[in-house]
């Protein structure tokens, strides 16, 4: 006796035994009972999620001889025989192989004979999506009125490659991801009538890799069970599948976010050797900083030990989110590399590196950012400090009547020169130019001619902002955003008036959004 694999053996033969499809099974349940079956039907979701099951059902359903709530009794000659694959009545094409122009006009050749035995003559086209364009135009006229003893039943994963006149004619029903829990519940049926013994926490496991599709947790599971006689467990499925141990990608995981690049080689070296795949093992480092991200945000995970957790714990204390985050994207875009590469142990390894190297660079880029804006505030304090005794010298030696009438006098009205420059350097702040922003925030501008403009620094131009503005970029970033609001370029100048006479008035200290405390005694 031949055999069978489980995914065909343990296959649904009614609606109700099929799992996570509960929406589409009740909808095709009520048309059958109603007698109000449609002509054409689009079954379209992932692989694995009951497709084309459903469509042999619903093909013996419409032509069952005793019919039970909309279920097919499978055991009438009519059931029996489709299940047999011997009814001719029923056929079951691949587009994938069977996709030219011809073999579509073989069909609606075909159509125009009754069936034989069954009530209707039920076309199941499987991965529809394949068919040539020529072989879509000729069967868009005999799919949109077909004779009313034909129906057709189209199944794709690709539904956006269809036509919108072969969408616009069918019954279009989406598959969805089949959750979890209702994997593991048909996995344990599947194993209580196979005698396969395994532990909770390897169907968890296989309910995880199948990614809603329950064929591939059935074909994992049927791998695990050849393997070993004996009790199936988690070490054996990460074994079978190609998962490094957890033991690794923490070891990994924890390197990348330290920047130790010479571990996270090691780690990398570790699973080369080991042989496993490398897609998964990427998949499995991503899935991990997601779960310590999870962990850091909600305080709960499942699915690991108490060991385990604490290591997660031990991570998610000492790295920001933003960090974990940048980290998962960057990896997600490694595996992407990874995936379609003919170098992929070398993609891999250079990778790796490169997240340790931009995680270093971007802490120090922070830093400097911080440096910056701390050296901009003290220049303003030097400045104000110095401010203060001249004003008030002044304001002693000056007459009575001249104080006065400084008091009465009325503020100056901001110019609109003042006003477009400061508008100019908020854009410098909100495009993400921090470094020309901290430099420009408190300097003033002068309009020498329509060609040039002259930067004014009041509280002196230091070396290191000097730096910042001579250079290339940075000057093109400036000129780029005067542009912007002028409409011409602008030639700039930078001119140093720390020299000049101080205002009279002092400003903040503006260390607040720092996070220093700052006592300044005069």
């Amino acid at each position: 006796m031949s055999y069978t694999a489980l995914y065909r053996k343990f296959r649904p033969l009614k609606f109700e035994d099929m799992v996570g499809q509960e929406h589409i099974t009740k909808t095709l349940k009520n048309q059958i009972m109603a007698g109000r079956v449609g002509h054409a039907y689009l079954m379209s979701g992932g692989r694995g999620t009951g497709k084309t099951t459903s469509a042999k059902i619903l093909a013996r359903a419409v032509n069952c001889l005793n019919p039970q709530d909309g279920e097919p009794c499978n055991e009438c000659e009519i059931c029996r025989e489709i299940l047999e694959g011997s009814l001719t009545d029923v056929v079951e094409m691949d587009a994938a192989s069977n996709n030219s122009v011809e073999d579509i006009r073989a069909i609606r050749d075909e159509v125009n004979f009754l069936p034989t035995k069954a009530k209707y003559r039920v076309y199941i086209i499987d991965e529809v999506h394949m068919l040539s364009v020529g072989a879509f135009n000729a069967l868009l006229k005999t799919l949109e009125e077909p004779p009313e003893h034909v129906k057709f039943i189209l199944a794709t994963t690709e539904p956006q490659k269809l036509p919108a006149t072969i969408l616009s004619r069918c019954q279009r029903f989406d598959y969805k991801k089949i959750k979890d829990e209702d994997v593991i519940k048909r996995l344990k049926i599947i194993c209580a009538e196979s005698n396969i013994k395994i532990t909770d926490d390897a169907l968890k496991t296989i309910a995880v890799l199948s990614e809603g599709a329950m064929r591939d947790a059935i074909s994992i599971l049927e791998r695990c069970s050849q393997e070993s006689s004996e009790e199936i467990t988690i070490e054996l499925v990460k074994d079978l599948v190609g998962l490094p141990s957890l033991e690794t990608i923490h070891k990994l995981t924890k390197a990348v976010l330290e920047n130790d690049e010479t571990v996270a080689l090691q780690a990398v070296e570790d699973v080369i050797n080991d042989g496993k795949d490398l897609y998964n093992f990427l998949w499995e480092i991503i899935k991990y900083c997601k779960d310590i991200l999870v962990y850091k945000t909600t305080q709960k995970l499942d699915l690991y030990s108490q060991e385990e957790l604490t290591q997660i714990q031990e991570l998610a204390g000492k790295t920001e989110k933003e960090k974990l985050l940048n980290v998962i994207y960057k990896l997600s875009d490694l595996e992407s590399n990874v995936k379609t590469s003919a170098q992929k142990t070398i993609l891999l390894q250079a990778g790796i590196i490169k997240i340790c190297m931009n995680q270093v660079s971007g802490d120090i880029s922070a830093l400097e950012n911080k440096i910056m804006q701390l050296e901009q505030k003290l220049n303003n304090i030097n400045t104000n400090l110095v401010a203060r005794p001249v004003a008030q010298s002044a304001r002693q030696s000056a007459p009575k009547s001249a104080q006065s009438t400084a008091t009465s006098r009325p503020p100056m009205q901001a110019t609109k020169q003042t006003e477009d420059w400061k508008e100019i350097v908020d854009s410098l702040k909100k495009t993400g130019k921090i470094r020309l922003y901290t430099c420009l925030v408190n300097t003033t501008v002068n309009k020498l001619n329509d060609q040039t403009w002259e930067i004014e620094f009041p509280h002196g131009l230091t070396d290191f902002n000097r730096k910042i503005l001579e250079d290339t970029t940075n000057r093109n970033d400036l000129i780029k955003a005067i542009a912007m609001s002028t409409g011409h370029e602008i030639n700039i100048k930078l001119k140093d008036t720390k020299n000049a006479k101080p205002a009279e008035t002092s400003e903040p200290s503006g260390f607040e959004d720092l996070g220093i405390d700052i006592n300044i005694i005069e």
